[in-house]
């Protein structure tokens, strides 16, 4: 129900603003304000119709780019799966998912599945982390009593993604050097300690919501764990140079990904299984769950298209400028939340509004740019996933899975702008 009441709003919200800004236009001379007012806001609902065939156009591409990823992905899952490397995957982390996830079966197949998700957003490959999400939540939703409502698992499954736990943001870091900057691996451990405090806030708040015990030994062990291998992480990249940082970052990411892919295959080849004809088996479940998913990306992306391109997102963000200048004085965190508010609705307007502050503050080194970037990795895009993972499944009513994921994606914001001032700031 929460995602339909923002939908509505995204609509609604749009053509009121759309409105006043074309009446405002033709009255302009009576109100004083032929030197504010331009041929945009005569335009502006001209710019959201236009903006409704971009973006279904842009939805068909994405789910177009999916289905090369999906048939692939699935079906190196189906080798794993018939060769039992999904079963050694997810035996480590068996204990903790059991606790967590208490109506999944021990021996479900959705915790191989949810195993390789975590794995591939952790090395920032989000390529491979979409799939693999996918077909996690295709092996949930046999486990659901109600099919159109989101159960207790998927949800927590999706808040969890939503979080987007990264240990290793490839894409930033590639995306800055890509851009000129002095020192592209700067940002890293901001990244990681950003997107460490918003996952625990997903998790912790999921679980509070579900009364998971919070004080089960396991639990707190894989707690502790988690949090003394981001310390671990922390220290081994703060002894390397900026360039070894990068190229470590690179280098592990898809280097542990691609042996992934070698054991599926060699464990595959001990035990005798066709290894061709599993994959094929697997991509072609891919490939319907790509066609499945178009509706609900066309559905969400043209109505985030439409709230933009109203003109709604500029008067939001001069309000938080006003706002928070009755209380502070440095505001330059303020010029970055563009890519805050974009990151939960959109991964590629995220990455576009980061690019924007770069290049309008002179550059991916400058103070804002640095935040920008932070903000960029200390979250998933919310919307795009509950559209995605929910909708390949036939998932209609959410229940309060909108609402913890922007908790946790609010969480992940506060502290990309309080550890930008302390690391950025000397």
């Amino acid at each position: 129900m929460v995602l339909n009441y923002i939908w509505i709003a995204f609509f609604l919200i749009a053509f009121v603003v759309a409105l006043i800004r074309t009446l405002l236009y033709a009255f302009r001379d009576t109100f004083g304000l032929e030197s504010i007012m331009t041929e945009a806001d005569r335009d502006v609902f001209t710019t959201i119709v236009k903006s409704t065939f971009d973006m279904g156009e842009t939805s068909v591409t994405i789910a177009i780019g999916l289905i090369g990823a999906m048939t692939l992905w699935l079906g190196i899952m189906k080798i794993g799966e018939k060769g039992g490397a999904i079963d050694v995957m997810s035996k480590g982390i068996k204990p903790l998912f059991t606790r967590i996830f208490p109506e999944i079966p021990k021996s479900h197949p959705a915790h191989g599945a949810m195993v390789m998700n975590f794995a591939a957003n952790m090395l920032g490959l989000d390529n491979a982390a979409t799939p693999m999400g996918l077909k996690a939540m295709d092996e949930l939703q046999k486990e659901n009593p109600v099919k159109d409502t989101a159960s207790n698992a998927q949800i927590m499954f999706l808040v969890l993604n939503t979080s987007g736990l990264t240990l290793i943001p490839v894409s930033i870091l590639a995306l800055r050097a890509s851009n000129h900057s002095a020192n592209p691996a700067e940002v890293f451990i901001p990244i990681l300690l950003a997107t460490y405090f918003s996952t625990m806030v997903g998790l912790l708040t999921v679980a509070i919501w579900q009364k998971i015990n919070l004080f089960d030994k396991v639990i707190l062990s894989y707690l502790l764990g988690m949090a003394a291998i981001v310390s671990g992480i922390i220290w081994f990249f703060s002894t390397l140079s900026q360039d070894q940082v990068e190229t470590y970052s690179s280098v592990l990411g898809n280097g542990i990904l691609f042996s992934i892919i070698a054991a599926f295959i060699l464990l595959a080849v001990l035990r005798k299984v066709n290894i061709y004809e599993s994959f094929i088996e697997g991509a072609v479940d891919g490939f319907q769950t790509s066609v499945k998913i178009i509706p609900y990306l066309v559905a969400m992306l043209v109505a985030i298209g439409v709230f933009r391109a109203s003109g709604t997102l500029d008067y939001i963000f001069l309000g938080f400028k006003w706002f928070f200048g009755l209380f502070f004085e440095d505001l330059r965190w303020v010029d970055t939340l563009p890519v805050a508010f974009m990151k939960p609705l959109s991964g590629s307007g995220a990455r576009a509004a980061f690019v924007e502050v770069a290049e309008n503050f002179g550059g991916m080194d400058v103070f804002r740019a640095k935040i920008a970037a932070t903000l960029q990795g200390s979250t998933e895009t919310t919307f795009y996933v509950i559209a995605v993972y929910f909708g390949s499944v036939g998932i209609k009513k959410t229940r309060y899975a909108a609402g913890l994921g922007l908790l946790a994606d609010l969480a992940g914001i506060i502290a990309a702008i309080i550890i930008s001032y302390i690391f950025y700031v000397h």
